[in-house]
């Protein structure tokens, strides 16, 4: 288990170099570990925001949808 963990660590630690590398040119400061974090955490968050509001209205949608028309026995000849 020792060797997943350290691997996800890896992997973690190249995501927070990665997020201050990109985040540093465009805030014009410098960033530390904690602040990549929070900026990954932020990001993250707001995708998650956007996914759960999509989910929604394509629930509304398919909850808007119109039922047939009820047939009363009649029959109707449309040309």
């Amino acid at each position: 288990m020792k060797r997943l963990d350290a691997a996800n660590d890896n992997d973690t630690d190249k995501q927070i170099a990665r997020t201050r590398q990109l985040w540093q040119s465009r805030i014009a400061r410098d960033l530390t570990d904690e602040d990549a974090r929070q900026i990954m955490h932020d990001v993250t968050g707001f995708f998650d925001v956007l996914a759960e509001w999509s989910r929604a209205e394509r629930l509304a949608a398919a909850n808007d949808a119109v039922a047939p028309a009820k047939n009363d026995g009649e029959v109707r000849h449309d040309r």
